[in-house]
Parts: C-alpha cells; sequence; structure tokens
C-alpha cells in the first residue's frame, strides 16, 4: 500500500475509529486499526466486537492494499505531527508502515489485515432513516436511563421500536424510565423492536454533531446486529437478545397532585440540595404546597453536615404532596430537558413520581421514590 493524505484528515478519521477500539480484550488484534484502501479513498475500521466503526477519508492512492497498525500507537504519533501531507508505505516482510510527514519518519509494525475480525455486513432487512437533530436529541434524553451493570443485560440497551412514520426509545434501570418519541423520515416497511446497547447509542450520538443528511439504521434479518449510516461513517453494532420490561406498565396513569416548574430553576434547587444529600444517600426531599400561590421546597439533610431547603413558585393543581427522589436522577432528567417549564406528577411518596415536558407529549420520565422519614 502507498497512499497519502493530510495529518488533520487522518487524524480526525482515526479520532472517530478510536473509540471503538477495545482496551482489555483477550484477542489482541482488536487493540489494531484497520487501514485499507477503498474505491480510490483511505478506509480505517476499528472493533472491539460488540461495536465496528469505520470511516472513509480522502487519500491520493497509488497502491491498493491493508494492514493493520496498533491504534493508540498510530494515534499518538499522527496526533504529534505538523498538518501537513502524511505519506504511508506498508512493507510484507516484515508486516510494517511507514510514515514520512515534513521532517518527521516512523515505522510502525503492524499485523496482517487478514487476521482482523470481520465486520459483519447488514445490507437487507428493516430500513429507516431518521433526521439526525431528532435523534441526537432522543439517544440524549434516554441512553443515561440505561444500567451499567451487567446483571440484567437487556437494561444496558435501549429498546428501539419502529411502526409506521413514528420511533421509540425507552431505557430502564430499575429506579428510573426514560421514554422518548420521535418521528421518521419515512415510514418503515414493517413494526420492529430490537434492543441497541447503550453504549452504541452514546458513540453515534458523538458522532452526529457533523451530520446534516438523515441516518440510515438497517436492522438484519435476523435482528442480531443494527447499522447505522452516515456521512462517511458507518457504525455496525451487536444487538441484545432478551425481552425487555414492558415499560408501559411503569408508566402512572393518573396523580394527586400536579406541579409546573421552571427547570432552571428547579435544576439548580436540585444541584444545590445535592452538596448536602452527598453524607445521606443522596436523597433529596420535594414538597409541594398548595396555594395560591403554589410552591416548591427542595430540601437536603444530613445530620452531621446540616441541611439546606430552596423554595420556588410552582402552578398547583390537586393538593399538598411529598416524595423523596436521589439527587443524581433528578439532575440526569432536569438536565436533558430543552423545555423551559416541567410538569412533576405525584401520586404518594411512595408511587413513582413522573416528569414531563410541559410543551411536548412527546418525552415522559418515571423515577421511583426513595422511603423517607418526614
Amino acid at each position: 500500500m502507498n497512499v497519502s493524505c493530510l495529518q488533520e484528515t487522518l487524524n480526525k478519521g482515526l479520532g472517530i475509529v478510536g473509540r471503538a477500539v477495545a482496551t482489555r480484550t483477550t484477542l489482541p488484534i482488536t487493540q489494531n486499526v484497520l487501514i485499507s484502501t477503498d474505491q480510490g479513498r483511505l478506509k480505517l475500521t476499528a472493533t472491539n466486537l460488540e461495536v465496528a466503526i469505520s470511516t472513509w477519508i480522502g487519500a491520493t492512492v497509488e497502491d491498493e492494499g491493508d494492514i493493520t497498525i496498533p491504534a493508540r500507537l498510530l494515534s499518538e504519533f499522527v496526533g504529534s505531527l505538523l498538518n501537513e501531507k502524511v505519506d504511508m508505505v506498508t512493507t510484507t516482510q516484515p508486516q510494517a508502515m511507514t510514515l514520512t510527514c515534513a521532517r518527521y519518519e516512523a515505522r510502525i509494525i503492524g499485523t496482517d489485515a487478514g487476521e482482523f475480525p470481520p465486520i459483519p455486513t447488514v445490507d437487507d432487512g428493516v430500513t429507516a432513516k431518521i433526521d439526525p437533530t431528532v435523534l441526537k436529541k432522543a439517544i440524549g434524553q434516554v441512553v443515561f436511563a440505561a444500567a451499567t451493570e451487567e446483571s440484567r443485560p437487556v437494561l444496558t440497551g435501549v429498546k428501539l421500536e419502529l411502526e409506521d412514520d413514528r420511533f421509540t426509545l425507552a431505557a430502564a434501570d430499575g429506579f428510573r424510565l426514560a421514554v422518548h418519541k420521535g418521528k421518521l423520515v419515512e415510514a418503515v416497511a414493517e413494526p420492529t423492536e430490537v434492543i441497541i446497547p447503550a453504549r452504541t447509542l452514546n458513540e453515534l450520538n458523538r458522532l452526529l454533531g457533523d451530520q446534516s443528511e438523515p441516518v440510515e439504521l438497517v436492522l438484519s434479518p435476523t435482528r442480531g446486529q443494527a447499522l447505522f449510516r452516515l456521512n462517511n461513517v458507518e457504525v455496525v453494532s451487536q444487538l441484545i437478545q432478551g425481552a425487555f420490561p414492558n415499560y408501559a406498565q411503569l408508566i402512572p396513569q393518573s396523580y394527586t397532585t400536579k406541579a409546573g416548574l421552571k427547570v432552571d430553576e428547579c435544576l439548580r434547587a436540585a444541584r444545590t440540595a445535592a452538596i448536602f444529600a452527598r453524607d445521606s444517600s443522596g436523597i433529596v426531599r420535594l414538597h409541594i404546597q398548595d396555594g395560591p400561590p403554589g410552591s416548591l421546597q427542595v430540601l437536603a439533610r444530613a445530620e452531621e453536615v446540616g441541611e439546606n431547603t430552596a423554595e420556588m413558585d410552582a402552578v398547583v393543581e390537586g393538593g399538598e404532596a411529598k416524595i423523596a427522589f436521589n439527587a443524581k436522577y433528578l439532575i440526569d432528567v432536569l438536565g436533558v430537558i430543552e423545555s423551559d417549564d416541567v410538569a412533576l406528577e405525584v401520586t404518594t411518596p411512595s408511587s413513582p413520581g413522573v416528569l414531563r415536558p410541559s410543551d411536548t407529549e412527546d418525552y415522559i420520565h418515571v423515577i421511583m421514590p426513595m422511603f423517607v422519614q418526614w
């Protein structure tokens, strides 16, 4: 292989695929990046066997070829170079790549490309197209609610439902539930449900910032893999097999008290309360008082540290109500609601609380309460 491209272009490409490089693995080659020529461009691919990211960058190709190179070493070397042309030439005996940029040169020992794990191809199956702005917002409002512990694998994923011209993302970790409904660019051929690893959606979200065209999603006929196709980037992910909980049953259908709140005020009060809540299991107490005028008190108390109280105006329907949440869960959801106002719905101190943006019905967040002595 004999190719050349700009340092800035190569560095950006390595940054895109770098997050898919395996860190701890029993298969050392997954710590490499696969470099190959593809129809006059340079293709970079990395995989940790759960997700694979490929990107294509502009290059001048003199001779075709491919090789795998240790990803971290290559990224650090390329990142240290000047923004000038980088020439890359490979040799077969031994397998190595020589990189030359201005007056810098390095030879990096590589591995035969044939030893790199094959990347699944997803060419046919259910296809959907989603506006990148819509998808980025949906992922941001849901993915943080997925579980991080592997004890229940299905909860480490996000359920995706496709039907007609709508999609739904839902995530739950046993303590909270986030559900976002959005619109597809065009209707899908058949209703479909799959569970996508939350880690995959986090990486996809990172790549959506530069995307302007709709994102194409292709689900394999066996529902084993999902392909997300962006501009010059493809993300292929294994899907999680199993039964996701019936989340619709977890959403309360009624409430006794509803408080309309300003998101920024409530978020500031929750962050302040979290400082005191650190020494009391993260417990933040919410006390809704009817009016007029209605109000919400946000309280945190730690026996050996002290306590704090914040009060704000609220538009209250129903009577007085009390509920306690984990401060982190409250801060997480308030931080992703883009509306100015949010509605908090409460039934009893031991029933789940519900938060909904006031200007849309496309998002709902349920938090399990913490049991406290009032």
